[in-house]
């Protein structure tokens, strides 16, 4: 099974009549795809009442691919706002309960920045976390090359398949050590996750001063072409992993509903159990 989707709700705005009010925008999403990946969940460990509020705002067949804390991949800058790391990532897990009562939650994605390259520390503490994590789905998605590189290329993929760590494959641009290849090539006999973060390699690297860095990266319309050529890899990796999980990633302009709807197209895909289309034509 193919599962499509975007990288959050709100940035989506062919999707939504004017003027619609962010309350309204996920119950509206759902109308259209039946996966959303979570990104408040990257700034700050949500609290329950959010949770709560947006599973009950999406059907019963709808899933959630929840961004891990900022904290727990290392992004976050300066000191931990908990007293450890094992209170941030219990606290994290606690906060997944309404998705995992719902049946609702597809995976955890721990997204590691630039900076955190193949190293022994390193591989430490991705067995850590996915000790940590227990019995949770959790994909794993590199932004360093080192951890593709000839020489640790096959031992990469094998510690991911040990660890029973999702493959997160990126399509994105290749220019230097801070972007990383699309391998093809599931880790999970069960899930593998998919995500297109587009192919502006001018706006990949960090821009000069006065422009918006994460705009700039994501600004990118995928060609037909280039998503029919995407059927290919799917056949592939479906052959390798039950459930694909495809997520566009490029919001800046506006593309990534698109392209969601494009690929939709191309591969014939019609979901059922999504929210009514006109939920709110007579309210």
């Amino acid at each position: 099974m193919i599962y499509i989707g975007l990288t959050g709700w709100g940035d989506h705005d062919s999707l939504y009549p004017p003027k619609t009010s962010n309350q309204k925008k996920l119950t509206l999403y759902s109308s259209h795809f039946p996966i959303v990946e979570l990104d408040a969940s990257f700034y700050a460990i949500q609290p329950e009442r959010n949770n709560e509020k947006w599973v009950k705002e999406t059907p019963e067949s709808f899933h959630f691919i929840i961004k891990a804390y900022q904290g727990m991949t290392g992004h976050q800058r300066g000191e931990i706002p908990f007293q450890s790391k094992d209170e941030m990532f219990d606290a994290f897990k606690l906060s997944l309960t309404p998705y995992k009562k719902a049946k609702k939650l597809a995976m955890v994605l721990f997204q590691f920045p630039p900076w955190f390259d193949c190293r022994k520390e390193n591989v430490n503490y991705l067995r850590w976390c996915k000790e940590k994590m227990g019995d949770i789905p959790c994909a794993l998605e590199f932004r360093h090359r080192s951890w593709f590189m000839p020489q640790v290329y096959d031992r990469t993929l094998a510690f991911m398949e040990e660890q029973n760590w999702i493959h997160s494959i990126c399509d994105e641009p290749q220019v230097g050590e801070g972007s990383i290849p699309t391998v093809l090539h599931a880790t999970n006999s069960d899930k593998t996750l998919i995500r297109f973060h587009g192919r502006n390699k001018e706006g990949w690297v960090r821009p000069s001063s006065g422009q918006n860095w994460r705009e700039v990266r994501y600004l990118y319309l995928y060609r037909e072409q280039e998503l029919q050529d995407w059927k290919q890899n799917l056949q592939l990796l479906q052959k390798q992993s039950e459930q694909l999980y495809l997520l566009f990633n490029n919001n800046s302009g506006g593309d990534a509903a698109r392209n969601g709807k494009q690929m939709m197209e191309l591969l014939n895909l019609e979901y059922k159990g999504l929210a009514p289309r006109q939920l709110d034509l007579f309210s």
